[in-house]
């Protein structure tokens, strides 16, 4: 990764920190737990129709151990709307079940150790640990974060772990976590996969897709 690349990363980080601020989670949470269930619905679902499923989870499950115990078919019902619920529900469950046994109902702290539990990726694993912990391992790469650094053009993979690697070594670490959340609130507010509005992007003096740049 050359000095240029690296360069250009801080650059489109330090725009976007301008105009969002302290950006922030967009999922709703109280414990780490909760954030992993949250973090697990949003997989092919939306974060706006997460947190209106989990106020309504989180009301009903108190704690781990709610989780570990509740039977799956009451559980889908809950979080049907999030799409691919059978899996998410089992997963859940699943990974409560592993944290009250292996853990002490704790969710863990490390990437290899999250990493175990079902329906738990790099990106689930990211989240979890800098937003609930605060813990810098990675970056968390998802649908938004994809196609925006093929975009501004950090990385030519699709593949989730190739563009870590990639935004890893050209993002500086102490925005790691920020970074993806920068990424994120572009996505959605702003660089819409089907209705980009360039005029109004903070990115575009400098993004290939705009300004033909690069």
């Amino acid at each position: 990764m050359g000095k240029s690349k690296k360069k250009y990363a801080l650059k489109i980080t330090k725009i976007l920190e301008k105009d969002f601020g302290d950006v922030k989670c967009a999922l709703n949470f109280s414990t780490p737990f909760e954030l992993l269930v949250a973090v697990i619905l949003s997989a092919q679902c939306t974060d706006e129709r997460v947190n209106k499923v989990t106020e309504n989870v989180f009301k009903r499950y108190k704690n781990i151990n709610d989780y570990a115990k509740v039977d799956v078919l009451e559980f889908e019902n809950y979080i049907r709307s999030t799409g691919f619920f059978r899996n998410k529900a089992k997963n859940i469950i699943r990974s409560a079940q592993l944290i009250t046994d292996n853990y002490d109902g704790i969710v863990p702290q490390t990437m290899e150790e999250l990493l175990v539990l079902p329906g738990v990726a790099r990106k689930t694993a990211n989240v979890v640990l800098g937003s609930a912990f605060g813990r810098v391992e990675g970056i968390a790469v998802d649908t938004h974060v994809i196609r925006i650094a093929n975009l501004l053009r950090l990385t030519k993979y699709n593949d989730p772990v190739k563009i870590e690697k990639d935004l890893m070594k050209a993002v500086p670490k102490e925005y790691w976590i920020k970074f993806s959340f920068y990424i994120q609130t572009l996505g959605r507010r702003i660089c819409r996969a089907r209705s980009p509005n360039h005029s109004t992007c903070p990115l575009n003096k400098v993004c290939p897709a705009v300004c033909k740049c690069l």
